[in-house]
């Protein structure tokens, strides 16, 4: 042994809180997805099929793009999770009879295929890389 001291791999490191600006990144990117997904909500039966289609457009260029910005996998979850709420909430009737989803193949479209888009977003997003060397490993 050499007497040195590695460093700890980001595996092994414990959690930390997110700094105060990193949570407040995160709920404003929460925000815009619920944003997002009551404007979809209501742009999506309006226009069909062109509504449903742009409302899927957003909500994954809100999630791509927001995980690029970020860097990290959380700037994808956060609208994500945030579409994924509204939606699910406005799928529920009020007492009155009102709704917001009619039963039909749009709303049935964007409700599924908002939450595969939301899924694939936030998996497929970029992971913080550890730190270290740009290149090559230790011979």
């Amino acid at each position: 042994m050499s007497g040195r001291t590695e460093p700890a791999s980001a595996l092994a490191r414990p959690l930390r809180a997110p700094s105060l600006g990193r949570a407040a990144l995160y709920l404003g990117l929460f925000v815009l997805g619920a944003v997002a997904g009551v404007a979809g909500a209501l742009l999506q039966p309006a226009w069909f099929p062109g509504g449903l289609l742009l409302a899927l457009a957003a909500e994954a260029g809100l999630c791509v793009g927001a995980g690029r910005a970020v860097g990290r996998r959380g700037g994808a979850v956060a609208p994500a999770a945030g579409w994924a709420l509204v939606v699910v909430l406005l799928t529920t009737s009020r007492p009155e009879g009102d709704f917001l989803f009619a039963a039909g193949s749009g709303s049935y479209l964007f409700l599924l295929g908002g939450i595969a888009i939301a899924v694939m977003c936030a998996t497929l997003a970029p992971l913080r890389q550890p730190d270290g060397g740009p290149g090559r490993l230790r011979k």
